[in-house]
């Protein structure tokens, strides 16, 4: 293992690892931020992102993974006590062998895969870090190519959304954008490139059920904030509402499982699509 640099104490090199789980204004100062976990570090690596600098516990017999990544992945090693590892990692009994600091990527649509058969996930002024999460980890696994948070929204980075997404914030293309304008702009060019993209909003009044609009075509499909759902330049915007049929006395769902339930359906389609 390459030469590693030694924290014991709450020097100022401890303190900005804190301050990425902790403050988002300095994650975005910084451009990078804190990863947790075997999965996310390992996806990290798999889909290239930038790793920046690796943390070990010193006080640990390292697993076969952990000595593979330090040994094989070019950032800067340090090799931290196990009390200082314990305080970044996130979990109250259990204490990471390995932490990884990975560079932020660029907020730029052009990440967003385009073609005919596009399937893309606009998440609008998210409030819960784990909805975000929950919602990219049903994008990656029913086949999205991306995903778009816009507005005043939680941060994509956020610990509790990098956990949630158990890694496939690596996967799916992240990207976040301002206001819904831009996005339409984009749109507008994807369009004109000859993709016919419908705007699908889900609303719980919408006047079509998800299982009889046609997902195979390419789509952007809406997912509203939590409390106050689709802002009213989204709902403007969209060819379409969708509602989910619901039975019992759920009134609604919460955001990230409506997106799930939609994203299945979408699958759904595709796949029966593709046989025949």
């Amino acid at each position: 293992m390459a030469m590693a640099l030694r924290v014991s104490g709450r020097n100022a090199r401890f303190q900005q690892w804190e301050a990425l789980l902790g403050n988002r204004t300095k994650r975005q100062r910084r451009g990078e931020f804190l990863v947790q976990g075997v999965r996310p570090i390992t996806l990290a690596i798999e889909h290239g992102w930038q790793i920046r600098e690796l943390l070990y516990d010193t006080g640990a017999q390292l697993s076969g993974w952990a000595r593979e990544t330090l040994d094989s992945v070019r950032a800067e090693k340090f090799a931290v006590s196990r009390e200082l590892m314990h305080d970044l990692g996130g979990k109250a009994d259990a204490v990471p062998e390995l932490l990884a600091v990975v560079a932020l990527p660029e907020d730029d649509l052009g990440r967003i895969p385009v073609g005919p058969t596009m399937l893309t996930v606009v998440f609008d002024r998210p409030t819960s870090p784990g909805n975000i999460g929950t919602l990219v980890r049903s994008a990656d696994a029913f086949g999205a190519g991306g995903v778009i948070v816009t507005g005043h929204a939680a941060d994509v980075y956020d610990p509790k959304a990098v956990r949630a997404s158990t890694g496939s914030l690596f996967a799916v293309p992240v990207v976040r954008v301002p206001s819904h304008q831009a996005v339409l702009s984009w749109v507008a060019d994807v369009r004109a490139a000859g993709i016919g993209m419908g705007i699908i909003g889900t609303d719980e009044r919408g006047t079509v059920d998800t299982a009889e609009y046609d997902f195979t075509q390419p789509t952007l499909t809406l997912i509203g904030n939590e409390t106050t759902g689709l802002s009213s330049g989204w709902r403007e915007a969209c060819d379409q509402l969708v509602r989910i049929p619901m039975v019992g006395s759920a009134s609604s769902l919460n955001a990230a499982t409506a997106a799930t339930v939609v994203l299945y359906e979408s699958a759904r389609q595709r796949a029966a699509a593709a046989r025949r």
